[in-house]
């Protein structure tokens, strides 16, 4: 039984009382999801999209949902830096840009022009681009304007819109270092950024686990009917319990592999997946193992992308060809 509470197709789903979702299944590597919030003649977005064609064509829907609110939307909120939630910014043309102040540190370190350098290389890259292909190609990273945060914000902070309150509230460092909850009382409804993946592998790269275990804590303790994730299909509690429980799970059954002395590397090939095989991206689980094996070590260097990327393009190789 899936996790899903709505119909999950590409587009806009109307959540009902003017809040809106933008749905990109298959949720995977890039295909995030994005929220709109109005009363009246206001509004507020939580997130852009990974590139410009993807970001006009969800404005382009949401002004025709909410022609009024969604003329001119007055603030976006960026849950946090990566690019699938933040690179369609300069489209938006909003009053203000808000994100926790972390996350606006992160982004100024991860420029689109960036990750357009690393999909130029990756022909030339063997299994490793093959996989950066599988990642990211169906993304336009050329021309985009990399637009930041023009507030930010340490621990709370909430806007109006129309007679709604939306309060912001940071829960990161988890999976990155500055992640924030958009929770709409009045419509009892949260967007949660890369909080919760349904239906698909979360990915560490920040930590400490425990914080991303309370966040999904904090998602609960609101009582919302709507829950908006990242990336996946709109949820409710069970889909939050489904994450909280597979980073437990993985936390424990890595850390007594970390006891035994077994590699990381080794670890994460280790860990039977049991139900969460199913799961989308199940090759995150080497960035997971590797980023709670710091964690256990009290090691606070910086992950390793490029080593990380190429552990997962091993295990997704491994694991298309059992298929075949």
């Amino acid at each position: 039984m899936g996790l899903g509470t709505k119909p999950y197709s590409r587009g806009l789903t109307d959540l009902g009382n003017g809040a809106y979702a933008w749905m990109q299944p298959d949720g995977g590597w890039g295909w995030s999801n994005a929220g709109l919030i109005t009363d009246g003649d206001q509004s507020l977005l939580v997130d852009t999209l990974f590139d410009l064609p993807n970001t006009r064509e969800m404005l382009g829907a949401m002004r025709r949902a909410a022609p009024k609110a969604a003329a001119k939307i007055g603030t976006l909120v960026n849950t946090h830096h990566n690019g699938d939630h933040c690179y369609g910014n300069e489209l938006v043309g909003a009053d203000e840009i808000i994100s926790s102040k972390h996350a606006a540190e992160e982004m100024q370190r991860e420029s689109p022009a960036v990750l357009q350098g690393f999909m130029k290389a990756a022909p030339g890259l063997g299994q490793l681009g093959t996989y950066i292909q599988h990642c990211f190609g169906a993304f336009d990273f050329d021309g985009i304007t990399q637009t930041l945060p023009t507030k930010t914000f340490s621990g709370s902070m909430s806007r109006q819109v129309g007679d709604k309150k939306v309060e912001l509230i940071e829960v990161g460092p988890a999976h990155s270092g500055g992640d924030i909850l958009a929770h709409v009382p009045k419509d009892r409804t949260v967007f949660t950024g890369d909080i919760l993946f349904i239906e698909g592998t979360p990915i560490m790269w920040a930590g400490p686990i425990a914080n991303w275990i309370k966040a999904c804590d904090t998602i609960l303790d609101l009582d919302c009917e709507t829950v908006v994730p990242g990336h996946g299909p709109i949820t409710d509690a069970r889909g939050v319990k489904a994450v909280r429980d597979y980073l437990i799970y993985i936390r424990d059954e890595a850390k007594k592999r970390f006891d035994a002395g077994m590699p990381a590397s080794e670890a994460a090939r280790d860990i039977a997946l049991r139900d969460y095989d199913s799961w989308g991206d199940a090759e995150r689980i080497a960035v997971n193992v590797a980023s709670l094996y710091r964690e256990f070590s009290h090691d606070h260097t910086p992950p390793d992308v490029a080593a990380l990327f190429g552990q997962m393009a091993q295990i997704w190789n491994d694991r298309k060809n059992r298929r075949k």
